[in-house]
């Protein structure tokens, strides 16, 4: 087992990880922008070094500086958390060749599936049912419009190095292609230094169903159930939950098995996330591979009672696997909100500043990861979520209940929030009938879309 993990990240997972560390007897290390000089994570780590200014260029994207004060603090390991360097392959070689371990899949792997277009290819191969479209890299809008127009319209545009909403675009017919190629493509190069893009069929008011797989260094590979991540703006997800109610026992398995089979396909290793879309009629197709962490790992944490940080850290120390397939067992329902420093009513317009007061809800079945406290100030030049707040309950609506008594508990004043906003979603009839796909929130809160 590791004697010290240098955390390469901030914020709220930074928090996480630290605290898994603690109750394994793990010392870490954090690592701070200017910026984030009197962050939590500073504070609970074992020991802290700034990186550099606030710009993540020169600070937390910054694989040089990190890889510096691992070494100078003889640090072990590196776990990235997610954002960053997390899925950054050269980054992994890096700790690779410098002798830390890197606590995630390798190199080899990111690279493989964290380009979406040969993901896609790699599962096809393997027999995963994927959403039709190309099979090699498309870039440029005269060669895109071809393969749309066999595909059929409408289309999705995607970013092979995409993620979180960017360098994306539905395209409808051969009017608006050419546009939304350029856009999405021109947001790829901006955000991943990468023109190349790749064309799928767009599937009409899906649900964003993703499985959790955790694999060992034997080829061990487990499932752990799946969280419906429907509720999104603009493709970024907004409320997770877990189990998903419209999925039978007998399609969680067909899917679960697809997963391990996806995981196995690649010889993958550490925490990932195989993400599906499943249509109206319970049909379901690849969509992407994450190769780390996810944000909204805690629902999955609190179905199984299996700790995903801790597990990462076991199997990346050449432990194998804790639990056997026929060991996890979904039990209740789970859900979680990320609650962001924005302005809903401004077009989701980031809002840092100082917080004045916060009142963190409590009780059964509540759970709140954050990184936030009453006088700290939010900076600009990160992400903007301030918190994740998840609950338990027996059933579904247990747990609408939870989060809609939590919520209302919840105060974080001197800066705009995103609260209100998700106390709306919860109480809307469509979401408590759990009859929801990815158009919800454009469909049923068109104010906020403009």
């Amino acid at each position: 087992m590791f004697d010290k993990i240098l955390i390469a990240n901030r914020g709220e997972i930074a928090v996480r990880i630290i605290r898994a560390c603690r109750e394994m007897g793990i010392k870490t290390v954090a690592v701070y922008s200017e910026a984030d000089r009197d962050a939590l994570h500073t504070m609970l780590a074992d020991e802290a070094i700034c990186i550099g200014p606030a710009a993540s260029s020169q600070s937390y994207l910054n694989m040089e500086r990190i890889i510096s004060a691992c070494v100078v603090t003889k640090a072990d390991a590196i776990h990235p958390g997610f954002g960053f360097l997390s899925e950054n392959a050269r980054f992994a070689e890096l700790c690779e060749k410098c002798s830390i371990t890197f606590i995630g899949p390798s190199a080899e792997i990111i690279n493989r599936m964290g380009n979406k277009s040969e993901a896609r290819k790699t599962m096809m191969e393997a027999g995963v049912p994927v959403v039709p479209g190309t099979k090699e890299p498309v870039y440029t809008a005269e060669e895109g419009l071809k393969l749309a127009q066999s595909i059929g319209f409408p289309v999705m545009i995607k970013a092979s190095s995409g993620g979180g909403g960017k360098g994306m675009r539905i395209s409808r017919g051969p009017e608006d292609f050419t546009e939304n190629f350029q856009n999405a493509q021109l947001e790829s190069v901006k955000g991943f230094s990468d023109d190349t893009m790749y064309i799928e069929k767009y599937i009409e008011q899906p649900r964003h169903i993703e499985f959790q797989i955790m694999a060992d260094k034997y080829g061990n590979v487990v499932h752990l159930g799946e969280r419906d991540c429907s509720i999104q703006r603009r493709h970024q997800k907004v409320l997770e939950e877990s189990p998903c109610d419209v999925i039978s026992d007998d399609l969680r398995r067909r899917m679960g098995e697809t997963a391990v089979r996806a995981a196995k396909a690649v010889n993958y290793e550490n925490a990932g996330t195989i993400e599906f879309l499943l249509d109206k009629d319970k049909n379901f197709y690849f969509m992407e591979m994450n190769t780390r962490i996810q944000v909204e790992h805690p629902v999955t944490e609190l179905v199984t009672g299996l700790d995903l940080i801790k597990e990462q850290i076991r199997v990346a120390s050449g432990e194998p696997l804790s639990v056997k397939q026929e060991e996890i067992k979904i039990s209740g329902h789970a859900m979680e909100c990320r609650i962001n420093a924005e302005n809903p009513s401004r077009n989701f317009m980031p809002c840092p500043g100082k917080i004045t007061n916060i009142h963190l809800p409590g009780g059964n079945g509540v759970r709140i990861d954050t990184h936030i406290y009453s006088d700290y100030t939010v900076p600009s030049n990160y992400d903007s979520m301030l918190l994740k707040l998840i609950v338990h309950g027996k059933d579904r609506q247990e747990a609408i209940a939870k989060m809609r008594s939590a919520l209302g508990e919840l105060i974080i004043e001197g800066i705009e929030t995103n609260v209100d906003f998700q106390y709306e979603i919860i109480n809307h009839p469509v979401f408590q009938s759990g009859e929801t796909d990815t158009g919800f929130i454009p469909e049923h809160f068109p104010q906020y879309c403009k």
